[in-house]
């Protein structure tokens, strides 16, 4: 099972080897996508996590437990819908194609799945639509 998430680190847990613990105990195969962490201070890890489903639900709680806030990717993009006016624009600068526009519609879909947070889509929206809750 493959899974991106946010993890959130409060401060008292940027010091210690989370991660390392994911691998090692959960045997879990981390690929970090984006990184705002910094010792001594909060931080944020946009991660892509696979592993076997059941060890990589421990995993996750294992890091709830000790106080990182574990957020889906989905939650921290969006885009208003209802007043995009589908031109294409950041279709065509979202090279992870986590935002598509074609046949038979011609209407932007978002797979957030495919998504890197790259913030590309935020330059190329002549209307401004796009919103990353990823930094602080």
């Amino acid at each position: 099972m493959i899974k991106k998430v946010v993890l959130s680190f409060p401060v008292d847990a940027t010091d210690r080897s989370l991660m390392y613990d994911l691998v090692k105990r959960y045997d879990i195969r981390i690929n970090i996508l984006k990184a705002e962490i910094e010792a001594g201070k909060s931080g944020k890890l946009l991660v892509e996590l696979e592993a076997d489903e059941l060890l990589l639900e421990q995993g996750l709680v294992f890091l709830t437990d000790n106080g990182v806030t574990v957020s889906p990717l989905a939650s921290k993009i969006s885009y208003d819908e209802s007043r995009c006016i589908n031109c294409g624009n950041c279709a065509s600068a979202c090279f992870s194609h986590a935002l598509t526009i074609g046949e038979p519609d011609w209407k932007l879909k978002f797979n957030p799945e495919k998504c890197i947070v790259c913030k590309l889509c935020l330059k190329s929206c002549p209307l401004k639509l796009f919103r990353i809750e990823f930094s602080e």
